[in-house]
């Protein structure tokens, strides 16, 4: 039968010593799991900030409305000087429309509903407007007489005729959008009375002096917008040139 070794008892300060070690591990295992990991080290010679990034400043969508005889495929480069400059395709529209139809009777309220549409799907409370030649008329009529004003907050014109333009003569017989063109229509007088530029919105034209579409060239500007000179370019090249583009970008961030 094997013999069993028994162990003299622990003396009192043994077990005071062992009570001790046995608290400090039970405070240290507390600690380790309350206590958040550190913050990564910053490169070399790199300032670590506690101070958020500002966000970015809320911006308008832009809808871009095409001209006569047009479709929304004229924006191509347009909207890619957009999108390379920081605009996204959920902040860029464009409005397609039947570019025969009246200003005031159908095109107008057509665009109000579209520019609910955009604020609907964006949840902006104002959206900015790009409009092209014939384009400046509906969305003008709208914001003169359709309550647009309190949904726009930048209107830009390219080769606007918006005091008419003589070339609508020779296809107003048969054509509603030429007899709105034209100098002296009643939209063209509707257009004219009063404010030409209601509101808070900030509005903008840029005319050609070699226009070959707009006559005479000085239709385009407004009493009360910033009216820019863009040189010496094509009715169409308004809507392709670089520096046309910049400074509408730059018109819409003001």
């Amino acid at each position: 039968m094997a013999r069993t070794t028994r162990r003299a008892p622990a003396s009192p300060a043994v077990r005071r010593a062992a009570r001790t070690a046995l608290a400090l591990a039970a405070v240290v295992a507390a600690a380790l799991t309350t206590v958040a990991p550190p913050a990564a080290a910053a490169a070399p010679g790199t300032a670590v900030s506690s101070v958020a990034p500002a966000p970015r400043a809320a911006r308008n969508p832009v809808i871009f409305v095409h001209g006569y005889n047009a479709d929304p495929g004229v924006w191509g480069r347009m909207t890619g000087d957009f999108k390379a400059a920081g605009y996204t395709d959920a902040e860029l529209f464009t409005w397609s429309y039947d570019t025969h139809a009246s200003v005031n009777e159908v095109l107008s309220g057509r665009f109000a509903a579209y520019v609910d549409e955009v604020r609907q799907r964006t949840g902006a409370r104002r959206v900015d407007i790009v409009a092209h030649s014939y384009g400046s008329l509906p969305t003008r009529w709208y914001l003169k007489n359709g309550g647009g004003t309190a949904a726009v907050g930048h209107w830009v014109s390219l080769g606007g005729p918006n005091h008419g333009t003589g070339l609508a003569w020779l296809c107003a017989a048969w054509d509603q959008a030429c007899r709105d063109m034209t100098p002296g229509s009643y939209v063209q007088k509707g257009l004219a009375a009063g404010d030409e530029t209601p509101g808070d919105v900030k509005y903008a034209t840029f005319w050609s002096s070699c226009d070959e579409f707009i006559n005479p060239h000085d239709s385009v500007p407004l009493t009360g917008a910033v009216n820019t000179p863009a040189g010496c370019l094509k009715h169409n090249e308004l809507l392709t040139d670089g520096g046309v583009s910049a400074d509408v970008r730059a018109f819409l961030g003001r």
